[in-house]
C-alpha cells in the first residue's frame, strides 16, 4: 500500500541513531519510512528508539527484504524517484516534487548503491554545499532537508 505522501527510502542504513533521527523527522512530516534491507543494525536496537524518542511507535514503517523487492511492489514511476547523493548534477531546489514521491537515501559510508543509481542516473540530485571543505552531509540532516524542500508547497505559512 503506497501513503499519500512523500516516503523516505533508506537503502541499507549502517547507524541505527540516523535511522532514529529519520523516523522523527517523518512523523513530523506524516511521511513513511521504508527501509532497504540488509540493516547495519537491529530494527529493536534501542540507538534508533533512543534517536526517535517517544515518537518511534507513531512512525508508518514500512520494511523490504532487497531494492528489487521494493521495486516489484511499489513499481516507481521515474518522475517519482529522487536519489539524494554529493555528486547528483541537479540541486534538490530544481524539481517539482510529486505528492507521491520517493526520496531515496544510502548508506552513510558509502551511499546508495552503484548498481542502483545507474539504473537512475536520471534522478540523482544533491543538496548543494558552499564549502569544498565538507566531502557530504549527515544522513538524518540531509534527509530532514530534502524532506522540507519536498513538502514545502504543502506547508503553508
Amino acid at each position: 500500500m503506497t501513503s499519500a505522501g512523500p516516503s523516505i527510502v533508506l537503502v541499507q542504513p549502517e547507524i541505527p541513531g540516523n535511522t532514529g533521527a529519520v523516523g522523527r523527522t517523518c512523523v513530523a512530516l506524516d511521511m513513511e519510512l521504508v527501509l532497504i534491507h540488509p540493516l547495519g543494525f537491529q530494527i529493536t536496537d534501542k540507538r534508533v528508539k533512543r534517536s526517535g524518542l517517544d515518537y518511534w511507535p507513531h512512525i508508518r514503517l514500512v520494511e523490504f527484504a532487497s531494492w528489487d523487492a521494493f521495486i516489484a511492489e511499489r513499481t516507481p514511476r521515474a518522475d517519482q524517484m529522487f536519489l539524494f547523493e554529493e555528486y547528483g548534477a541537479r540541486s534538490f531546489y530544481e524539481p517539482d516534487y510529486p505528492e507521491d514521491a520517493y526520496l531515496v537515501f544510502g548508506r552513510e559510508t558509502k551511499g546508495i548503491p552503484e548498481e542502483i543509481v545507474e539504473a537512475h542516473r536520471e534522478s540523482l540530485v544533491s543538496l548543494p554545499m558552499r564549502s569544498d571543505k565538507v566531502r557530504s552531509l549527515n544522513l538524518a540532516n540531509t534527509v530532514a532537508a530534502a524532506a522540507y524542500q519536498a513538502v514545502r508547497g504543502q506547508l503553508g505559512g
